[in-house]
């Protein structure tokens, strides 16, 4: 894509997912490109909820550029809970708010592993077991997995209740 192009996409994108977290008690910290880091302050099922709601948006976005030619696109979601500290990092030449905890870069590992598994939307043990129910979500345990970064395996689950229907009708059949 041109550098035009890509930001279109981008915001495109953006624009669609964005406010799906703000409906779900969400509040973004941060853009990383097409990537976004958005914080949970009242619990784990408002980020899996946002979560599943933005695969969903992403679906409508991909049907609306499958009008054009354009090819869909997919995402994937890493979400762990912590402790964190939101502040102010910089110079005084500039300045910019961040979030800084060991929970963040968990959580962006987990993201990546998204690609990894095929999964949609990936959990830490300590995210799945705070769940109110977590037998309201279609899930299924993924893996123990080193990551860079934790000297202690993690767990990992996922939730695929955003995947398209016959997707999670296989993974229900073999979880």
């Amino acid at each position: 894509m041109s550098p035009q192009d890509n930001f279109k996409f981008i915001n495109g994108y953006l624009s669609r997912v964005s406010p799906v977290i703000t409906e779900h008690n969400g509040f973004i910290d941060q853009y990383y490109g097409d990537g976004v880091m958005a914080l949970f302050p009242g619990g784990p099922d408002d980020a899996v909820m946002a979560a599943i709601a933005m695969h969903r948006v992403v679906d409508e976005y991909n049907e609306e550029r499958g009008g054009y030619g354009l090819l869909p696109m997919g995402i994937g979601v890493g979400l762990h809970l912590g402790d964190l500290m939101l502040g102010i990092i910089g110079s005084e030449d500039r300045m910019q708010g961040a979030v800084v905890a060991d929970a963040v870069n968990l959580a962006a590992r987990l993201e990546g592993l998204t690609r990894i598994y095929g999964s949609s939307v990936t959990l830490s043990e300590l995210t799945f077991s705070q769940l109110k129910d977590p037998r309201k979500y279609m899930h299924r345990f993924v893996d123990k997995v080193s990551v860079k970064g934790k000297k202690q395996s993690v767990t990992v689950y996922e939730v695929y209740d955003g995947d398209p229907q016959p997707v999670t009708v296989l993974k229900e059949q073999t979880k």
